[in-house]
């Protein structure tokens, strides 16, 4: 184990840590960034021990139910060699005693595989967490980052905004003086024509102009 997961060690202890790779909501983690080798990987090797538990557990239970039935053939062909000894049943009988020997081997193998395996299911899951801690952490600096760019660039608009919402309402009130002034010397009607001439639309007044009204809210 390395000096940076050696660090985590005294703060996680006593913390209980679910088995990611079984775990949905690890796997929903993934749909929210690109495959990483290092978490398939462990997520693989995670996966295997697991099989390999599930699989000495079966194994482990089977040998127990062997031995139980080889122990009962052993204590019927005893019974059958006190009232009627037999060569063949002699047979039968060493046979069975080799075979619960090779159960005992068995089953004191997988007794050890019992206590091994779930030993490196805790240790790969241990890293597998801190691989993932350090993807999702790595994305939520990204994000963060991005986040402030993003907040500044907002607050930059929004003040170009109100600048540019200044300027317009200056403009037509601007116009709104041409006009006051230019129909006071010429009149409604040689205005029209000149409208008319220039392709221009006559601004709206305080009362007409939305924009205007919102603007002195």
């Amino acid at each position: 184990m390395s000096r940076k997961e050696e660090v985590f060690i005294p703060a996680l202890e006593n913390k209980k840590i679910p088995i990611l790779s079984l775990d949905n909501n690890w796997h929903r983690l993934f749909t929210q960034t690109e495959p990483n080798p290092e978490i398939t990987a462990l997520e693989e090797e995670l996966n295997e021990l697991l099989r390999q538990q599930g699989k000495n557990n079966t194994e482990y239970k089977e040998v127990k139910l062997l031995k139980k039935k080889l122990m009962d053939e052993i204590v019927d062909q005893m019974n059958e060699l006190k009232s009627a000894p037999s060569k063949s049943t002699e047979k039968k009988l060493d046979e069975n005693k080799r075979l619960i020997e090779e159960c005992n081997e068995k089953l004191e193998e997988c007794e050890d595989k019992t206590f091994e395996i779930p030993r490196k299911i805790n240790e790969v899951n241990y890293k597998l967490m801190l691989a993932t801690m350090e993807v999702c952490y790595a994305q939520i600096q990204e994000n963060n980052e991005e986040i402030e760019e993003i907040s500044k660039w907002v607050n930059e608009m929004r003040i170009e905004l109100k600048k540019k919402v200044v300027t317009k309402q200056q403009k037509l009130k601007r116009n709104q003086n041409f006009y006051t002034y230019m129909h006071n010397i010429f009149g409604a009607e040689v205005i029209d024509i000149f409208d008319m001439k220039y392709n221009v639309e006559p601004p709206k007044t305080d009362s007409e102009n939305p924009e205007k009204k919102d603007g002195n809210q």
